[in-house]
């Protein structure tokens, strides 16, 4: 479950309209949320019980997640079967984390090519690997250094085709040279603002008295 933007957090306990939370009553949940007065911002809430499918051999703990947003019909609802003895917010915010770093991995399948390791040797496929990784945090930092806001959850992946690896025509005058590039991609302003934010990281010289 990734996380929703900011929002107050509540734990799930017994119903608002006086029913017990049990886990053969999963309904619960929604009734929770909706007999509950209209909110301009997400609630979260959560629970912790245990639980045994027809296929365990044991009763497991099961995490609850419920999420209401605004302008939604009905909540978000999810379940984390789990062996963690965190609190229930905490074991959410563990398997996030964990969805997160998966993420990035496949991220940088996609965009470093980082699992291309060819070479015969270990040690070679090794300094492989490692030069993919440096290549993914250099592209990496220079998203969240030099992207304006309006493009900044970019992949990486969408960041090599329209800005890295984009075609240009190369016009030489005798005192500049122009690059034409399609519209298309990136627009004039977007890229101008994103060559603004790269000179902003050149060192700027400290005028001496």
């Amino acid at each position: 479950m990734a996380p929703a933007p900011s929002t107050s957090a509540q734990r799930l306990g017994p119903c608002e309209h006086g029913t017990t939370l049990k886990r053969e009553d999963k309904t619960c949940y929604v009734g929770c949320l909706t007999a509950g007065r209209k909110s301009h911002e997400v609630r979260r809430l959560y629970a912790s019980f245990r639980y045994q499918a027809q296929t365990w051999s044991h009763s497991r703990r099961v995490v609850a997640k419920v999420e209401w947003h605004p302008g939604e019909l009905d909540p978000r609802v999810g379940f984390l079967v789990t062996n963690l003895c965190r609190p229930p917010e905490r074991v959410v915010a563990f398997y996030n984390q964990r969805g997160t770093a998966e993420q990035w991995i496949r991220e940088g399948k996609n965009a470093a090519k980082w699992t291309r390791l060819s070479c015969r040797s270990m040690k070679a496929n090794a300094v492989r690997l490692q030069l993919h990784a440096l290549a993914y945090n250099l592209a990496n930092f220079f998203r969240t250094l030099v992207l304006p806001d309006d493009v900044e959850r970019w992949s990486l992946t969408t960041l090599r085709e329209k800005v890295v690896k984009i075609g240009a025509k190369v016009v030489a005058h005798a005192r500049y040279t122009v690059f034409q590039m399609a519209e298309v991609a990136v627009p004039r302003d977007l890229f101008r603002r994103i060559l603004a934010m790269i000179d902003e990281l050149r060192p700027r010289q400290v005028a001496r008295c």
